[in-house]
């Protein structure tokens, strides 16, 4: 697409290429899958009638949305068998994303996980509602539904989604408050102060895809997890190092084994504690986070 920088189809393509990234990333939850989509959007919009197009970004979304669909019913049966937990695939984000709360929080792990157990087609108009806040005709466009339609499978995915996302938005700050004291508790192997940045009911899920050793099924429970930390710790004592770093536009640390990249560590909050930690470790999942530059997402 470079040789055609000056061509008007490849100039619009360029220009709405992130919102139709995070289209995609939202309703599949992988960027591997979502460039594959991108680039289906693109080989059917230089085909397109350019002259007869008269909103491009609206063009553009729609064969995103179809092309996602499509895809996700695809993948949807492939992590059926996928070995132990599934988690989304990390992204390096910007700070901007990170201050941008309804963003940040539409991209989160949490979140991410709870678009998982909608329909891909509620998924779609959801993402697309929700996050764009893209008209009931444009989105019928894109599902194949009538605005009526749309108008009733919107509100049953916002029902289901408010129901199980966090009761509050919790700002930038507070997320990288929380996220030192964990990262100071684990760095400093403080029980005591682990215990305290957990909340009682926190849930830890890990994902090594079948390649790295994770646990199968999610840990719950202040002690337990507390617990799976003070193990790892010990057994591996000074190989572990960790860093602060932004995915998905909120705060998480980069985990080194050995001076190598062995996972990603996201966290949820809720009044001042972690209530959900994320961790991938399927090595599939990270060759972004050294390869790739942070995202805008918009």
């Amino acid at each position: 697409m470079s040789d055609q920088s000056t061509d008007p189809a490849t100039e619009a393509f360029i220009a709405h290429r992130n919102l139709l990234f995070t289209v995609a990333y939202e309703m599949l939850g992988s960027a591997a899958d979502a460039e594959d989509v991108l680039q289906e959007t693109w080989l059917q919009w230089v085909k397109a009638d350019q002259g007869s197009v008269r909103d491009q970004r609206a063009f553009l979304v729609r064969i995103t949305t179809r092309q996602a669909l499509n895809r996700l019913r695809t993948v949807k049966r492939r992590r059926e068998a996928y070995v132990g937990s599934w988690l989304p695939e990390p992204l390096l984000t910007t700070p901007d994303v990170a201050e941008n709360v309804e963003l940040a929080e539409s991209v989160s792990m949490a979140l991410m996980l709870v678009l998982e157990t909608l329909s891909p087609t509620e998924r779609a108009v959801f993402v697309l509602r929700e996050v764009f806040d893209i008209g009931y005709d444009e989105i019928a466009e894109a599902v194949d539904k009538s605005p009526a339609a749309v108008r009733q499978i919107a509100h049953r995915a916002r029902r289901h989604i408010d129901a199980r996302r966090p009761r509050r938005v919790v700002s930038s700050n507070e997320g990288r408050a929380v996220l030192e004291s964990f990262h100071r508790a684990v760095e400093t192997a403080d029980p005591q102060a682990l215990l305290e940045v957990l909340a009682p009911d926190v849930v830890l899920m890990s994902d090594g895809g079948g390649i790295k050793h994770a646990a199968l099924r999610p840990v719950t429970g202040v002690e337990q997890v507390a617990r799976m930390f003070a193990g790892g710790i010990g057994k591996f004592e000074d190989r572990l190092t960790a860093e602060p770093t932004v995915v998905n536009g909120n705060p998480a640390l980069l985990v080194h084994l050995d001076g190598e990249i062995d996972g990603v560590m996201a966290i949820r909050v809720q009044d001042a504690r972690i209530t959900g930690l994320y961790y991938v470790r399927n090595p599939e999942k990270l060759s972004r986070l050294t390869s790739a530059t942070p995202l805008t997402l918009r």
